[in-house]
């Protein structure tokens, strides 16, 4: 094999162990949480040895932010291509139903894992809420991208402040799932992502009924025709 084939053949493998790793990492952090998750667990779990993780990730804080990454693109990979397809309120109504069937095949267990994240670190590790920020962010822009759509569309109203629409999804989204994981119910998340759906459609576009032809109606007077004499 030519070295340069040799090299790109080590990379590739190389990368395939750090992923493994990270994914390992993630299933167990979100599992059992950053503190309930040991090097040891992690390198069982990968099927690596430690030495092995410590070639690609300096310490444990370094592990944690590449699991933070991971979850953050898992989230997006998932949520932009049905916030991509919002046309609709139907649309809109399909994605709230994606987000509690999956809640509620977990059993509402797990949360959210940029939410169980942030419960666990962001008060004490300033990098891990500047990541964790980072990751919701992006998903904000993504739900924003969808309702700016909508209103692009002429399904909302041109005054529609999508972004702040957004802010109110994620925020009942976030809420409703950390429920769920307590309760073992989805009925706070629906109830949650209704209510915000309810309102945004409170900002649908008004549409006017046209007039109907051959009738006497005047768009003018709205008082009905005089009958014919008979």
């Amino acid at each position: 094999m030519p070295p340069t084939a040799r090299h790109e053949a080590a990379t590739q493998k190389g990368r395939a162990t750090r992923d493994r790793i990270i994914a390992a990492a993630a299933d167990l952090m979100y599992r059992h949480g950053v503190a309930g998750t040991s090097t040891p667990a992690v390198r069982d779990a990968a099927g690596v040895s430690s030495s092995q993780i410590y070639h690609y990730f300096a310490d444990k804080d370094a592990l944690t932010r590449a699991v933070i990454a991971h979850q953050s693109e898992a989230v997006l990979s998932h949520q932009a291509p049905l916030l991509a397809r919002l046309d609709s309120f139907d649309a809109l109504r399909s994605w709230r139903d994606v987000v509690v069937d999956a809640a509620r095949r977990a059993n509402g267990a797990g949360g959210c894992p940029l939410g169980s994240l942030s419960s666990e670190l962001a008060d004490d590790h300033p990098w891990a809420r500047e990541a964790l920020a980072a990751g919701f962010n992006a998903w904000h822009e993504a739900i924003r991208g969808g309702l700016a759509t909508m209103r692009d569309n002429g399904v909302l109203r041109a005054r529609t402040d999508p972004g702040r629409l957004a802010l109110a999804l994620l925020t009942a989204l976030q809420g409703g799932l950390l429920l769920a994981q307590a309760q073992r119910s989805t009925d706070a998340l629906e109830a949650a992502l209704d209510t915000v759906i309810d309102h945004i459609h409170d900002h649908a576009a008004a549409t006017r009924e046209p007039a109907v032809l051959g009738h006497g109606i005047d768009s003018g007077n709205n008082s009905s025709p005089s009958l014919p004499d008979h």
